[in-house]
């Protein structure tokens, strides 16, 4: 995965579901490392394919330490384990309340391909070390070659 407008790239290590039943994340003792949620669809397949990603960890800015900086018409390339790569343009980025998560707006089925891109972000709470908030990213497909 390669997003130039924030500098960031990763491979992506495949994440499945905690006994919660929520999504696993990369360990954060790994911050520049990136996931793909291997439980939907693969990116540039029909659906929200959902890449996560830590804003830091371990000291260290996170691959998506800049993810917010997106805006529409930015663009996001993934390869793909057959080698192709593709192409997304953002439409949306939005900071929502974790409390507020829309979880259907970010899992639910799309016509075509999209992908979704998480992390962390606004206020961090210092007592539970964790953020309030997360950054939603939003893109849909504009080639796959």
């Amino acid at each position: 995965m390669s997003i130039a407008k924030i500098a960031a790239s990763s491979t992506l290590v495949p994440l499945g579901l905690n006994p919660d039943k929520t999504v696993e994340v990369p360990p954060v003792s790994r911050p520049e490392q990136a996931g793909v949620y291997i439980n939907g669809p693969t990116p540039g397949d029909p659906g929200p394919a959902v890449v996560l990603g830590h804003v830091n960890g371990a000291g260290r800015p996170g691959v998506f330490a800049r993810l917010a900086e997106l805006r529409p018409g930015d663009e996001v390339d993934v390869t793909r384990l057959d080698g192709r790569t593709a192409t997304f343009r953002v439409y949306r980025t939005d900071t929502v309340n974790k409390d507020d998560f829309p979880t259907s707006a970010v899992y639910s089925d799309t016509p075509g391909a999209e992908l979704r891109l998480i992390t962390c972000g606004g206020d961090l709470d210092r007592a539970a070390n964790s953020y309030l908030s997360n950054v939603l990213v939003y893109a849909a497909l504009t080639t796959l070659r």
